[in-house]
């Protein structure tokens, strides 16, 4: 039998892996999967199986799913064709029986975040599905930030929209922990966590935070919506990308992102890694 990490090729699932054979697992347990085989080549030096994976090509589902025990299913990044690919990965676990793990979005079925409604029909298919199957709903990443301080200790300007919204984030390696612990145990089955940093933090913070770790003064400048969004587009962005990126910060704006209760840090057993914490380690300091 075996776990089977989908999407391992991304940051996410590559320390998802890393952490369940830091607890232990039998890396020959461990199917890492992804589009680019290449990208694989690191875990299998580490004894990982690996297993080409395509959200939109069943066939490779059903090859890497053999003998699957557990499978964690992280969200596609092809927004606007999830809800199809994730239904052929439910598909492909319901006939080898395995329990899926899945990586949602915050309050997924009742939220107005831009980036619910693919994850509210998700997990629509996993509640139909027959499965045993464990909801990860993760908050925003602090990594998502990482243009922001680069640009913030180039410039000593954080552009945004966001108001005066917080965001309870935490890393990939925390969000990888609690994966890990909920695939090595049956304590979480049927269960739907709402996982998010301890502390949440807006953009005021997090210029302080870049100004104290840099040693370079950081000033934040709100923008409205429409405003952020014709910036954008003279920075570069097309006007689709430019109204995504705008819309989340608008979704921060409207306290979104905001919520925590401290289910990740319980979960993973010590407190989520602190926005400071975070920014000296990116900044190298």
């Amino acid at each position: 039998m075996s776990i089977v990490i989908t999407g391992a090729t991304g940051q996410l699932g590559r320390h998802v892996v890393e952490q369940l054979l830091a607890r232990g697992v039998d890396p020959s347990t461990v199917v890492a999967g992804g589009r680019n085989q290449e990208a694989l080549a690191e875990l299998a030096g580490h004894g990982v199986r690996t297993a080409t994976i395509d959200y939109s090509d069943p066939s490779t589902l059903d090859n890497a799913f053999v003998g699957a025990e557990k499978i964690l299913l992280i969200s596609g990044s092809e927004v606007g064709k999830r809800s199809v690919q994730h239904k052929a990965v439910i598909d492909a676990a319901r006939r080898v029986d395995a329990e899926l793990v899945y990586t949602s979005a915050p309050k997924a079925t009742t939220s107005d975040l831009i980036l619910a409604p693919e994850h509210k029909a998700t997990e629509g298919l996993l509640e139909g599905s027959g499965l045993t199957y464990t909801v990860l709903r993760n908050n925003w990443y602090t990594e998502n930030y990482d243009d922001t301080i680069r640009h913030a200790v180039e410039t000593g300007s954080i552009l945004t929209s966001t108001g005066t919204g917080k965001v309870a984030s935490a890393t990939r390696r925390d969000y990888a922990e609690a994966a890990a612990v909920v695939l090595l145990s049956d304590d979480h089955a049927g269960e739907i966590l709402e996982l998010g940093g301890d502390t949440p933090w807006d953009m005021d913070e997090l210029a302080a935070t870049v100004a104290e770790v840099s040693g370079r003064e950081v000033g934040v400048t709100q923008v409205t919506t429409d405003e952020h969004v014709a910036a954008l587009k003279g920075f570069g962005f097309d006007e689709g990308t430019a109204g995504f990126v705008a819309g989340l910060d608008a979704n921060i704006a409207d306290g979104l992102l905001a919520d925590t209760d401290g289910t990740l840090s319980r979960i993973i057993g010590r407190p989520t890694t602190p926005l400071r914490q975070y920014v000296t380690e990116f900044l190298g300091k």
